[in-house]
């Protein structure tokens, strides 16, 4: 079986060209200008081979990531610098795809031609939302069209679309969110980022905050919202590659997040909810349940400390056994044929 590795090439917010109310611009644009000088060709080659004397030879698939600014948005002549790098890598078998994240309305014809010219074949689009109310209060500066328009030439040039969202931006609620999940499926990405919006210290967003103008979503709130929506990419055969935003020094209490529904295994969580959900209803049924469950998938169904466990603890019996394949609970009921749930 084939394993999947990542090459991350940051270029911290390079391209770009608005300030979202959840972005600290101070910081962005100093972080900016330092990458500025330091990203370049021959760096984006150093930083791969450094990262391929840690990667097998055999058995594996490659791909060299542009993350972190709005890469279609920077200057011509430095993109084409960056992905002459990506095209000798790729030409020489040692990555195997090459992928960017970039703004909805950086994508045309023009733009992707040369993308895919230099071998680029997967585009993430930082869509937030769908809802043109959230959009315009989140000044993201383009509409929900761009997006629509983004994802099909992405799709009309045979690449790879992804999306990001953000729940709990201002303006949004739960439906208009799932709006934007439902939105985002019409179009067909072929993976989603689900990242519930947090606060971070010198952003318009932390002054909206700190007026009473902004109320982020909690904990528990964003769990149960980000299951429904993980729920409906699921049915539409949609990969979910990342649920939460992961810790960085920025993001982590104690650092510059202010307020918002954090925590360092939030995906975790989000499954552990569900799970936990799902055996609550066959309890509705049966006062006693047997659950069988592979070791490694332990921490689902008890995540946070039992946080969505606990609960029905009394009623339930958890057997841990290799056996039982991964990403499976089994769960035997007296006088009932055995059922299986997908984790």
């Amino acid at each position: 079986m084939l394993k999947h590795y990542i090459i991350p090439i940051f270029i911290s917010h390079l391209g770009c060209p608005h300030t979202c109310v959840f972005c600290n611009q101070s910081k962005i644009t100093a972080v900016a200008k330092e990458a500025s000088s330091m990203i370049e060709g021959q760096g984006v080659l150093a930083t791969a081979y450094d990262y391929l004397k840690t990667i097998p030879d055999q058995d594996r698939v490659v791909e060299l990531s542009f993350f972190g600014g709005t890469f279609t948005a920077i200057e011509t002549s430095r993109q084409i610098e960056l992905l002459e790098a990506a095209k000798e890598l790729k030409e020489a078998g040692l990555i195997q795809h090459i992928r960017c994240s970039t703004r909805p309305d950086f994508i045309d014809e023009t733009i992707l031609k040369r993308c895919q010219a230099y071998g680029m074949d997967i585009i993430e689009l930082g869509v937030q939302s769908l809802d043109p109310t959230v959009l315009k209060a989140a000044g993201r500066g383009h509409d929900d069209c761009s997006v629509a328009k983004a994802s099909q030439l992405i799709r009309d040039f045979g690449m790879s679309l992804g999306h990001q969202i953000m729940p709990g931006l201002p303006g949004a609620d739960p439906a208009s969110d799932r709006g934007t999940a439902r939105a985002s499926i019409a179009m067909k990405p072929d993976f989603v980022r689900i990242y519930p919006t947090l606060v971070v210290a010198a952003t318009p967003l932390a002054e909206m905050y700190e007026r009473g103008d902004y109320r982020s979503y909690s904990l528990d709130e964003a769990v149960t919202l980000s299951g429904e929506l993980m729920s409906l990419y699921e049915q539409a055969g949609i990969e979910i590659i990342r649920v939460g935003l992961q810790a960085t020094a920025e993001i982590a209490p104690g650092a510059d997040l202010i307020a918002g529904p954090y925590h360092p295994a939030f995906r975790e969580l989000v499954l552990s909810h569900r799970l936990n959900g799902r055996i609550k209803e066959l309890l509705e049924e049966k006062k006693q349940l047997e659950l069988w469950i592979n070791p490694r998938d332990l921490s689902v169904l008890y995540a946070d400390k039992k946080r969505f466990f606990k609960a029905q603890e009394d009623h339930l019996t958890v057997i841990q056994s290799d056996a039982v394949a991964r990403g499976q609970l089994l769960i035997r009921r007296e006088g009932d044929l055995d059922m299986t749930l997908c984790i």
